[in-house]
């Protein structure tokens, strides 16, 4: 008997221990931050670490998809109608983006390397061939003409050469030329003129890099892990019209810091915006089986002036701003007058969408976002996906825009998408798993303690119970 109340009183105690310390250590966060030191530990860019080995060569299969915008009336949009476009696509590319040319720099805190990307056609995941007909502007012709607009000499030659050659503002194209290269006509009659008479889209873009990154790896401060501290030389961009516009923020979205919160905001700078922007939490999502954060961009992140002051340094040159969803990127783009929005105008101006007969912005299907693991900052799904404009409008001294509509007219977009490989999101649910299991230890202590507690009440009541023998009288009658 007085070793069973020993053990029961012995239960009690442990049991108010247990819970003590299980809502002491959940209080403190002990296994919590005992899991993100040894994340912050790993998570560098460093000879041998999973981390740099997932950095230099992606795992995930990322696929480029273009999708055209095909003019249906060029003759009427010549005479002041509005376009009417057709899309066509998707054609899908596997895309290879190992980083190459590496070098650790300053003890290990940097290290510099390139990003070729090299872009190989997939037939079975595309709607069509490159061999595909489209009908669209002639950007070099545009940007002739906007370039020598005030010089009058030349504009009346140029117009002349694109009278007697039939070159007007609308052509066909071979999906593949627009992409990578073709000699273009008017370029080539002002070969004295211009650099190369060759013009695409991707024109040099396969197998070549962006430039020249550094980037720190985190070993001072896990939130620099792959951030850019350097492209092509320079800390800051030199286009735009502010400090805060040419500021080059955040990394190159192919991987992020570890232990993200919902209430940060994740910084990509992307060349081929020329441009940083940044995205915000929006919502919980599980990708294979991997729990995750969505990122996406907010509308401010392209808002015109009124709605976002910020962005005055976008308006080039200073003072001349476009509507909301709309970058001016002539300022890096050779001078070619190329407007960047998102796909169909989505989050942009209603009247741009108005003025094209043909779009139809969609939220899923025309959204950039990425989704990123928040305890280590992996990438498990995203997709880029940016709308290449040209902006029209009469030009005086070319006859051939006499009576075009001012508009932004849409070329193509692209959406560049990436979703995490089966074996690296096995690998990484593990370790999920097991940083879950770790952390959750205070509350199994807890969970121990309340049974133990319940034991400890369940036999002391039963003890504090009579027995039968208890409840006979002593004196019978």
């Amino acid at each position: 008997m007085q070793l069973r109340s020993c053990c029961v009183y012995s239960a009690g105690v442990l049991c108010v221990l247990l819970l003590i310390a299980g809502i002491a250590m959940a209080l403190a966060q002990v296994f919590q931050k005992l899991i993100n030191n040894r994340i912050k530990e790993q998570v560098v860019l460093e000879n041998g670490t999973e981390a740099f080995s997932v950095w230099q060569t992606p795992p995930p299969p990322v696929h480029m998809q273009f999708y055209f915008f095909n003019l249906t009336n060029p003759a009427e949009v010549l005479e002041g109608d509005k376009p009417l476009v057709q899309q066509i696509g998707p054609y899908t590319y596997r895309e290879h983006r190992p980083k190459e040319e590496v070098k650790f720099l300053d003890n290990g805190t940097r290290v510099a390397a390139v990003n070729p990307k090299t872009y190989v056609f997939e037939p079975n995941m595309s709607r069509g061939s490159e061999d595909d007909i489209v009908r669209t502007v002639d950007i070099p012709v545009v940007t002739v003409m906007e370039k020598y607009k005030d010089t009058v000499l030349i504009s009346r030659i140029i117009s002349d050469v694109m009278k007697a050659k039939g070159i007007g503002m609308f052509r066909t194209f071979r999906v593949g030329d627009l992409l990578w290269g073709y000699e273009d006509p008017l370029l080539k009659e002002l070969k004295q003129f211009v650099s190369d008479d060759h013009f695409g889209l991707f024109y040099k873009k396969n197998g070549t890099d962006d430039g020249d990154y550094i980037f720190l790896t985190g070993k001072q401060n896990y939130q620099d892990f792959s951030r850019i501290d350097e492209w092509n030389g320079q800390s800051t961009l030199n286009w735009w019209s502010t400090e805060e516009c040419n500021m080059i923020n955040g990394t190159d979205g192919a991987s992020f810091h570890p232990i993200i919160t919902k209430t940060e905001k994740l910084y990509i700078f992307s060349s081929d915006l020329c441009r940083s922007i940044y995205a915000q939490y929006e919502s919980d999502v599980s990708v294979r089986g991997v729990p995750g954060f969505r990122f996406v961009p907010p509308s401010e992140v392209f808002a015109n002036i009124t709605i976002n002051p910020d962005n005055a340094g976008f308006c080039v040159p200073a003072g001349n701003c476009l509507g909301s969803g709309l970058l001016n990127a002539s300022v890096c783009k050779e001078g070619a007058p190329i407007i960047m929005s998102s796909p169909h105008f989505y989050q942009a101006d209603d009247k741009l969408v108005q003025d094209v007969i043909g779009m139809n912005p969609k939220k899923v299907e025309h959204e950039t976002f990425i989704d990123v693991n928040p305890l280590t900052g992996l990438l498990l799904r995203g997709a880029k996906r940016l709308q290449v404009n040209v902006y029209l409008h009469q030009i005086p001294a070319f006859s051939q825009t006499e009576k075009i509509q001012t508009l932004v007219f849409p070329v193509m977009y692209l959406n560049e998408s990436v979703v995490i490989d089966e074996e690296s999101a096995k690998k990484l649910y593990a370790v999920v798993t097991e940083a879950n299991v770790i952390i959750n230890i205070p509350f199994i202590v807890i969970s121990v303690g309340i049974l133990l507690g319940v034991i400890f009440i369940v036999f002391m009541c039963r003890q504090q119970t009579p027995t039968n023998s208890e409840q006979e009288p002593l004196i019978s009658s």
